[in-house]
């Protein structure tokens, strides 16, 4: 009688509050600040961030991060991953301002099959401004939808074709959409239903009274750059011959990713991490 071979999986995820760096007003390379990485075999991880200043330009009063990664107690389920990476009293040159950032995944991979589930219960800004003015946001923490059928990858899944394709054209059809953003966009929206990889954001819309412009998730403010909110690419790998099905799905988040234009120059994602894993047996 053959034997059943039991399945076991493998963990994977990090998470910072802050890396990067400066070329304008100085040169600054920004270390990855409270980084933590999942053991293979799981458990907890933790670290935390308190007064990080890069002059007077970025500080953050304090964050977090976590990882964790465990078998579900659930019956029939598999493996959970947790990530987590918070920014609490954020300020950029006093233009950008937030009280709280939160970055939140829960990835699920099944007992049977490979693609996990995606989950961002949690993940959301806090008092979001620029220049002292509110930002709001439609936010879409369920953009993803249910787990593809089949065990197909999320840039095949059809519904989630639909919704990101929409979240793409709302931002193609704004007036003065800067040209190098149109090119963007044109070649994401050529590439939808591609099986390797999504981009999309748990942002549709960030709208308010302040001095810039809004694309979607992107911002434009003049004399300092661009926001770029909430900002989330899956990636799948090593696929099954015939079933296409991934064995390797990668989920990466960053809630703000900063390119600094004028008398500060510079990239600075705020709040990211990611998680995959891998089951076998």
């Amino acid at each position: 009688m053959e034997q059943k071979v039991e399945r076991t999986h493998t963990y994977h995820a990090e998470a910072t509050v802050i890396e990067g760096h400066l070329t304008l007003p100085f040169h600054q390379q920004i270390g990855r600040q409270a980084h933590v990485s999942l053991a293979p075999e799981g458990g907890y991880f933790s670290r935390r961030l308190d007064n990080f200043r890069l002059g007077e330009v970025i500080s953050i009063r304090s964050g977090y991060t976590q990882v964790a990664g465990n078998k579900s107690k659930k019956e029939k389920e598999g493996w959970d991953t947790l990530v987590t990476f918070v920014a609490e009293g954020v300020n950029v040159l006093e233009v950008l301002t937030a009280d709280r950032v939160v970055g939140q995944m829960i990835i699920e991979h099944p007992l049977e099959g490979y693609v996990p589930r995606i989950n961002f219960l949690g993940t959301r800004f806090e008092n979001l401004r620029i220049a002292g003015h509110p930002v709001h946001l439609d936010l879409d923490l369920g953009i993803l939808g249910a787990r593809p059928r089949k065990d197909a990858s999320y840039g095949s899944d059809s519904e989630l074709k639909d919704r990101v394709s929409a979240q793409y054209a709302r931002i193609r059809k704004q007036k003065n959409l800067p040209a190098e953003l149109a090119d963007h966009y044109k070649r994401l929206s050529s590439t939808l239903g591609n099986r390797e990889a999504v981009e999309l954001s748990l942002v549709n819309q960030a709208t308010g009274a302040f001095a810039g412009t809004s694309f979607g998730h992107k911002i434009h403010i003049p004399d300092f750059g661009w926001i770029t909110l909430a900002k989330v690419r899956i990636t799948h790998e090593d696929f099954i011959a015939k079933t296409d099905v991934p064995r390797k799905t990668t989920v990466h988040l960053t809630m703000i990713d900063l390119k600094l234009g004028c008398t500060t120059e510079g990239s600075v994602p705020i709040g990211s991490g990611s998680g995959n894993g891998g089951s076998g047996g």
